[in-house]
């Protein structure tokens, strides 16, 4: 079986703040953008009791563990396909809630895709979704980058902080077809894993870490693990290993 980065347990946090923006009502007809293993989607078709819920991603590894978790606690209600949200041909209008958890930031196109979901919506429906704050907000990208490069300054990726800037958010949002735009900002921590060597393991499977360790030989990885696993342990809190983090809460209606 494929292994996959815990990001529900990551995010565990952050989902409840999410799930309570949402407010998913009975009829609702949700869909969840970048739904991972589809943790999101499946709280979703819960509170949707007589509507449904669909859950798009791009990666497949995901969409099959999705739908297993989905089996095994017998949500029956919900479904999710393997799909690009920029560019998947939607049923127009079909939609009464869109929701994302991290999963809008990385659009080649935003106003474009933003524009693809939003007719996806019905006129008035709400789009909630979370994006990340600068990188400066975020406790674990610099301390897992330092780390790694041995103290060196690296520069965090760019994609997962595109919507940074509330008012690049607001205006690629109002130029997608959305209205009465709203940015709350959100902080907590972000959890790795329940010690320093089990989250040291976690972090080695993001495209992050693969970046970072890319073209070092076998003497200079096994120093920057190390640093890595003391660092972690640094940041053990007894119950688990945990991170500072700064993201905007993000809602808008579809005009």
């Amino acid at each position: 079986m494929v292994e996959l980065f815990d990001y529900d347990a990551e995010l565990s946090r952050y989902h409840v703040r999410l799930r309570a923006a949402a407010d998913v009502r009975t009829a609702d007809r949700v869909l969840d953008i970048g739904c991972g293993t589809g943790q999101t989607t499946r709280d979703a078709a819960r509170s949707a009791t007589s509507g449904s819920a669909l859950g798009v991603d791009l990666s497949r590894a995901m969409v099959d563990r999705a739908r297993e978790l989905s089996e095994r606690d017998g949500v029956r209600n919900v479904t999710f396909e393997r799909a690009d949200a920029q560019v998947h041909p939607f049923p127009p209008a079909g939609f009464t809630l869109a929701l994302s958890r991290f999963g809008t930031m990385f659009f080649t196109d935003p106003v474009a895709a933003f524009g693809n979901i939003g007719r996806a919506l019905r006129p008035g429906a709400r789009l909630v979704q979370l994006v990340w704050q600068a990188p400066d907000r975020q406790e674990w990208s610099g301390a897992i980058r330092r780390a790694l490069a041995g103290g060196a300054s690296t520069p965090a990726g760019q994609a997962a902080f595109s919507l940074a800037d509330p008012a690049v958010a607001t205006g690629v949002l109002t130029a997608a077809g959305f209205t009465a735009v709203e940015l709350t900002e959100v902080s907590e921590p972000v959890y790795y894993g329940p010690d320093a060597a089990a989250a040291r393991d976690a972090i080695l499977g993001l495209r992050m870490a693969e970046e970072l360790l890319a073209g070092l030989d076998t003497a200079a990885t096994a120093r920057a693990l190390d640093r890595l696993l003391a660092m972690l342990d640094t940041h053990d809190t007894g119950a688990g290993v945990w991170f500072g983090s700064g993201a905007w809460l993000i809602t808008a209606r579809r005009r």
